[in-house]
């Protein structure tokens, strides 16, 4: 039986996941905004990074934890900066072709993909349960884009850009897996946004740079904000328990993003949407809590 304070840890760490998750969605909502003015997107991620990792520096230092940011392995860590640089770049173009409810299901492809990769990379199970829940929402996906009808909530455009987000995000997430035995995380997500606004910069200075204006540039430090306190939360939230417990509230954003579509932009998804929403949401949900009944006997074995 759990004491007392592990069951207050628990509460804690779903509250700060369920915060982690709603300021993500909150940054990707700012994203939306910022993207509607037309600045090239690596102007925009550029600042994503840079306002990013200000934030996470600045709750390193004043905690006495700046160690924490430095690298061990330089070459890993660049590597997997570019690949959530090109996965930043991909939302950014994502978002401006897709509502935020159809960026959120596509978005949920990913768990599956993890899996997949996990499986023939890291030799993790893959029992048939788990691949007939894939293979439903793989469905979900087709039935969500419904590509025979001509009325879709997004284009190709959008529709093409989440999935090399996905590919990113997921190869990056099996690839954190190995580097975080020797990497801590917060180092992970300070050094791919000082990566991320490097690059960005440079592109700016060689290729093209938009004028920013007062309303441009807090919407750009709202992203960079929204973007961290997710990222901490986040971090706070698995301190304080399993990942595979805190994924399984991954979710929420898509009940938020719908909401914030409605409020903001007056989207309303449509029936296929919904559709294959459910079948996303569900095998999702399924990983998720699979993955959390195995953690418990590896972490006792």
């Amino acid at each position: 039986m759990q004491s007392h304070a592990a069951q207050v840890s628990d509460l804690e760490a779903i509250g700060f996941a369920l915060a982690g998750f709603t300021f993500w969605v909150l940054a990707d909502s700012s994203i939306k905004l910022v993207g509607q003015s037309g600045l090239p997107p690596y102007e925009m991620v550029a600042f994503l990074g840079l306002f990013m990792a200000m934030f996470l520096a600045l709750y390193a230092v004043v905690r006495g934890q700046a160690h924490r940011l430095r690298p061990h392995r330089l070459s890993r860590q660049v590597a997997r900066a570019c690949l959530d640089m090109a996965n930043n770049v991909c939302v950014v173009i994502a978002l401006r072709h897709l509502t935020l409810t159809l960026f959120y299901i596509l978005v949920f492809m990913a768990p599956m993909v993890i899996a997949l990769l996990s499986a023939l990379f890291l030799r993790e199970g893959l029992p048939w349960k788990k691949l007939a829940a894939i293979v439903a929402g793989f469905a979900g996906v087709v039935i969500a884009v419904h590509p025979w009808s001509g009325a879709r909530e997004g284009d190709w455009v959008g529709i093409g850009a989440c999935m090399v987000c996905v590919a990113c995000f997921s190869v990056n997430m099996v690839w954190s897996r190995v580097l975080t035995r020797t990497e801590p995380p917060e180092s992970l997500a300070f050094f791919s946004g000082l990566v991320t606004a490097v690059v960005g910069f440079a592109l700016m200075l060689t290729v093209h740079a938009e004028p920013l204006t007062a309303r441009l540039t807090a919407g750009l430090f709202a992203m960079g904000l929204f973007c961290a306190l997710g990222t901490l939360c986040f971090y706070i939230a698995v301190k304080h328990t399993s990942a595979a417990n805190v994924s399984q509230y991954h979710y929420t954003q898509l009940v938020t993003g719908t909401l914030i579509s409605y409020l903001v932009w007056h989207d309303m998804p449509g029936l296929y949407v919904l559709m294959g929403g459910s079948l996303i949401l569900a095998s999702g949900l399924y990983i998720a809590l699979a993955a959390r009944e195995v953690v418990p006997l590896t972490e006792g074995s």
